[in-house]
């Protein structure tokens, strides 16, 4: 789904866009405004993906409001004029229709937002799926970790402990379920509410325990059961 907004001074023109991406399956409306300057404030707090944006509004102008963001949505300009297309494009405007609007067109440039963010969304998927390492902050550097090294990881309220092969134990200020969300699912696994551990880094595993030097982790009971699935995919008969 895309998480969208609509700016528009015309109550009509409003109530017809808002009406448009409620019908769109793909699009989920979280708020709709008749300034700009309520919408920044709803920007500046949610995650929003599109804006569907008027141009020629009080106070400030959809153009002004678009070069004023940071970390910009997409925008697809919703207009009468004309004239203002080619700085719609210097903002990086995903499309620029006119009105008056029909369903039709609106579509088109819904669908042209879905490819683009989808298209985004994979780049970013492919990038995480082949990375080999992380960064964290630790006693003020910032430390590269390769993730073949990582041993286990160790929830200490609101720091986790990373312990790796042949080198000290390092500290973050993180939580688990961050770090759980950087993490690529294989091979790590979470068998503990404090204990995340490389699968791969596994030799021994006594009473429900898995040692790692002198090291005992307990696998809990929420955890047991996809923890028992991999050892009996793995278990040499």
């Amino acid at each position: 789904m895309i998480n969208c907004i609509a700016i528009d001074d015309e109550p009509l023109a409003l109530k017809q866009i808002t009406g448009y991406i409620e019908k769109t399956a793909f699009l989920n409306l979280k708020a709709s405004f008749e300034n700009a300057m309520d919408a920044l404030q709803f920007i500046a707090e949610n995650k929003i993906d599109l804006i569907f944006l008027d141009i020629h509004m009080p106070d400030l102008n959809g153009m002004d409001m678009a070069k004023s963001l940071d970390n910009r949505p997409k925008i697809i300009f919703t207009t009468a004029y004309s004239e203002y297309a080619i700085d719609g494009f210097k903002v990086n405007a995903l499309d620029y229709i006119l009105k008056p609007l029909d369903y039709t067109t609106f579509l088109k440039s819904a669908l042209k937002a879905q490819m683009h963010l989808d298209h985004i969304s994979s780049k970013t998927e492919d990038l995480n799926a082949n990375s080999d390492h992380l960064f964290i902050k630790s006693e003020y550097k910032i430390i590269r970790i390769e993730i073949k090294n990582i041993l286990y990881i160790e929830g200490m309220r609101e720091y986790v402990r990373i312990h790796l092969d042949n080198t000290k134990p390092l500290m973050t200020l993180l939580s688990m379920k961050k770090i759980e969300e950087k993490l690529p699912s294989s091979p790590f696994m979470r068998v503990h509410r404090s204990f995340i551990v490389n699968l791969q880094k596994i030799t021994t595993i006594e009473r429900s325990r898995i040692i790692f030097n002198d090291v005992y982790i307990p696998i809990s009971d929420q955890y047991k059961e996809k923890f028992q699935h991999f050892i009996d995919n793995n278990f040499l008969i």
